[in-house]
């Protein structure tokens, strides 16, 4: 019997200082100093149409999307100042009141600003696709243990506009028209975007005008937009 209970008093000495040791030697977690904020975004946008000629207005629905990845390049040891750089996708219709077509006697293009007191039409829009390059300033206010953060982000956002078509639809006509050489493919805007976490407002507005070398009556055609809407990033 006393075999026996030295025997119990052994083994719980043995099992309690095997606990005791293995608490004592747990590997901590591994936090990472060097993280990044690489993050997928997803956008969605209200576009609104400025510019010159004076009578130039949004008309419709103007709405845009936009997608992609931005790499981030932390800028101090705290890694919440960082530049940032992408690749993305856009797709943005413009409902407005300015026809652009073709005059079928010189093969030129027309642009004409639609007053809707002289002339009644259903849908008179532009469509472009685009690959953009955002590039951006960051602040943030994200920890190496936290992802919920503030985060302000400003840049510029170049484009190349490699698909574009026009649409004007009345009662009994439809006219549709793409590749129109006055159109600037190169497009370059500012942006600037601020929120928490996940959700975040955007704004966009762009340096240059959509069609170059374009007039009406002997006025230069500038024709801008300023976008604002919601911006989603996702690590």
């Amino acid at each position: 019997m006393h075999v026996l209970q030295k025997g119990l008093f052994i083994g719980l000495f043995l099992f309690s200082f095997s606990v005791n040791a293995q608490g004592d030697n747990q590997i901590p977690s591994v936090v990472d100093s060097l993280y990044r904020e690489d993050q997928i975004y997803l956008g969605i946008t209200y576009n609104i149409v400025v510019g010159k000629p004076s009578g130039i207005r949004s008309s419709q629905f103007s709405g845009g999307f936009h997608t992609g990845f931005i790499r981030d390049f932390p800028l101090n040891k705290s890694r919440d100042i960082a530049f940032g750089a992408g690749l993305g996708w856009s797709i943005n219709t413009y409902g407005q009141n300015l026809f652009i077509g073709e005059i079928p006697e010189t093969g030129e293009t027309r642009f004409e600003v639609l007053d809707r007191d002289l002339i009644d039409f259903d849908t008179n829009r532009f469509s472009t696709q685009s690959i953009d390059l955002p590039l951006q300033f960051r602040w943030r206010t994200s920890t190496v243990d936290s992802h919920r953060f503030w985060r302000i982000y400003t840049g510029l956002r170049p484009s190349y506009v490699y698909y574009f078509r026009s649409r004007f639809e009345q009662r009994g006509n439809t006219f549709g028209g793409a590749g129109i050489p006055e159109l600037e493919r190169f497009r370059l805007g500012a942006t600037f975007t601020f929120g928490y976490n996940t959700f975040n407002f955007h704004f966009y507005y762009s340096l240059n005008s959509f069609f170059k070398d374009a007039g009406i009556d002997d006025q230069n055609l500038e024709l801008r937009t300023f976008q604002v809407g919601l911006m989603f990033y996702l690590l």
